[in-house]
């Protein structure tokens, strides 16, 4: 049944009506927020409204606590950071720095001497033979203790010296050799590394024949005309033979070169120590065999064109014996006097100081560079050859580039200096005149109350073996020359130097045809061989 028309048209006004209501009440609220006095109070409401959700905000956000965990993030961070810029740097800047700004405020710098040469129209023609010094020539691990694990085939000496940082104590367990017998410890092999690369770099950055073998390229040199007679520089000379054939190999070596290069003869380059063993090798290799290589009387004539010797140490150097007697050298003296007792603490289990001298004392070719010639060569307690070359020059009235003078033509930083005193106990006793000096003669004080071994490292030196009275003894002597320094090894070193003694000599000839210099501890030393 349809509705009527009357009731549609109640409910469709009812619904509009109630619409236009709604309407006109939001208007009308829209209206009641645009009037300016209604907007100030609702800005005002609002504005309260604001801060309290705000200020609590706030006051949570200040309060927060920086924990350990930002630290971290921040560190780790900064770190990066850090290491980011340094790589963009390293990539970025030129190869030498120093050699950048030079050449930026000079100008190009001037041809090396290999391109000089050049240029003259000189090029490679004898071949060449490098015999690197002491330290210099790398050394690789062949066989190892089990902290040594990883490191088969890898230099331990020269490089980076990565492994020193990494493993200390392995390091110098296995650098060391055995006290008793100058070889390896048992159950490891260090070799010399060949070719080369075996001393043309000491560490990064620090060369020693790279720039001699770069100037020799540029005139056509190439590795088949150079041959680095690389040895193990720890090892006596004669121990090098003995182990690896060091001495047998430079010969074949040599021979091989003259054989390819037409004949023409060899010239040899050896650098510091490098000089000696190669001294050591003309005499072993003209010595009849077994005891040399039996190369015959003129093998060395025929087989080398010149020597042109670097550094050349013949008759030793003192700097080898403050490494000997203390490990002091000019370097470490240093370093102890701006930071006391550093090198004598215990640094993360390792005893830098004793560690050192423990090491260094097992190196048999180091006996070579203590001074030859006695008091003859090096002076004695009241004279030296370098103070009666500078009075003969002052005599003679003669210009001597070599020192220093005054205004009035005194000898500047000479007056009380005495170089023949090798070794002193104070300023005072190295200027004294020996007149005013008594000394005591140490060699026959017995060694006895041993000293305790007060560090926490296992290391036992023979001073432990000397005792108090015996150290007292050794200052009290006050001075010693070249002529007593031997006896003063001896005393405090007697096992260092019984190695020593074996394998060098120190001292002047009275007849080399005397057959006892015949024997290859004397081959080295150019006082006592022909």
């Amino acid at each position: 049944m349809s509705k009527p028309l009357s009731f549609y048209r109640s409910y469709f006004l009812s619904k509009t009506m109630s619409f236009l209501r709604r309407r006109n009440g939001t208007d009308s609220s829209k209206t009641r927020v645009a009037d300016p006095n209604i907007k100030k109070d609702g800005a005002a409401d609002d504005d309260k409204k604001k801060d309290e959700y705000k200020i609590p905000q706030r006051r949570n956000y200040g309060s927060k606590k920086w924990s350990c965990w930002d630290n971290c993030c921040w560190f780790i961070g900064l770190i990066c950071s850090i290491w980011w810029f340094c790589l963009f740097l390293y990539n970025t800047m030129p190869d030498s720095i120093p050699q950048f700004v030079t050449m930026a405020i000079t100008g190009p710098l001037p041809d090396p001497p290999g391109v000089k040469l050049r240029k003259e129209g000189l090029m490679a023609n004898h071949p060449v033979v490098l015999v690197p010094g002491v330290v210099t020539g790398g050394l690789e691990l062949w066989e190892g203790r089990h902290c040594a694990e990883g490191l088969l085939g890898k230099r331990l000496w020269g490089g980076s010296f990565g492994e020193f940082y990494k493993r200390p104590l392995c390091w110098l367990e296995h650098i060391s050799l055995d006290n008793d017998t100058g070889f390896d410890p048992p159950g490891i092999r260090v070799r010399p590394v060949t070719g080369l690369v075996a001393a043309d770099y000491f560490a990064t950055g620090y060369f020693v024949w790279a720039v001699v073998i770069a100037n020799l390229a540029h005139i056509g040199y190439e590795e088949k005309s150079l041959y680095m007679a690389a040895y193990d520089w720890r090892l006596s000379f004669q121990n090098t033979e003995i182990r690896d054939q060091s001495l047998t190999r430079i010969k074949s070596n040599i021979e091989l070169l003259v054989a390819t290069h037409g004949g023409k003869k060899v010239v040899v380059l050896p650098h510091s120590m490098g000089v000696q063993y190669f001294l050591h090798f003309m005499k072993w290799v003209e010595t009849p065999a077994p005891r040399g290589g039996g190369g015959g009387p003129d093998w060395c004539a025929k087989h080398i064109k010149a020597i042109m010797n670097i550094g050349a140490p013949f008759l030793g150097s003192p700097k080898s014996i403050a490494l000997h007697f203390s490990i002091e050298v000019r370097d470490i003296a240093a370093l102890r006097a701006q930071a006391p007792g550093l090198l004598d603490k215990d640094v993360l289990g390792l005893q830098t100081f004793k560690h050192l001298m423990r090491m260094f004392r097992t190196w048999d070719a180091t006996f070579s560079m203590i001074p030859k010639g006695g008091e003859t060569i090096w002076g004695g307690l009241d004279w030296s050859p370098e103070t009666e070359t500078v009075n003969n020059s002052a005599k003679k009235g003669t210009d001597n580039s070599t020192r220093n003078t005054g205004g009035n033509g005194n000898i500047c930083n000479t007056k009380g200096v005495n170089y023949g005193r090798l070794i002193s106990f104070s300023k005072d006793w190295a200027e004294t005149h020996s007149s005013k000096i008594e000394r005591v003669d140490f060699k026959h004080v017995a060694k006895g109350d041993k000293l305790t071994n007060s560090s926490n490292c296992d290391i036992w030196l023979e001073y432990h073996e000397m005792g108090n009275r015996a150290i007292k003894a050794v200052a009290d002597h006050k001075v010693y020359t070249a002529g007593s320094i031997l006896d003063l090894l001896h005393y405090v070193a007697p096992k260092l130097m019984a190695r020593g003694a074996s394998h060098f000599s120190y001292g002047i000839a009275d007849d080399l045809d005397d057959p006892k210099y015949d024997e290859y501890k004397y081959w080295s030393n150019p006082l006592e061989t022909k």
